[in-house]
């Protein structure tokens, strides 16, 4: 992955926000029983957090999304996400070996 393209991804307040809200289901409204057992959380629900336009949230979601934070999955009309931890960590590691 490219880690400037990771930091750059997290050079956003609300940006470093939703990667953090997405670590709890819970900080978001719950799921359409339809929808009870996908992962992740519908990108509107995210939208409605951050009380941006739809258009600037999916800038922001396909960012985090090209950075490695978060996978995506579509389900009819909606689009969920969820944090990819691996590569969280896998940046994380990257990031600690070239700064100490």
């Amino acid at each position: 992955m490219d880690l400037e393209k990771q930091i750059s991804a997290l050079n956003n307040p609300v940006r470093r926000d939703i990667l953090e809200w997405l670590k709890d289901r819970s900080n978001f409204p719950p799921a359409l029983p339809e929808h009870a057992d996908l992962e992740g959380v519908c990108v509107g629900y995210i939208q409605e957090k951050t009380g941006l336009s739809q258009s600037t949230v999916s800038n922001y979601m396909g960012l985090l999304k090209q950075a490695g934070f978060v996978v995506s999955e579509r389900h009819g009309q909606w689009t969920f996400y969820r944090r990819d931890e691996d590569r969280i960590r896998a940046f994380l590691a990257a990031f600690r070996d070239l700064m100490l």
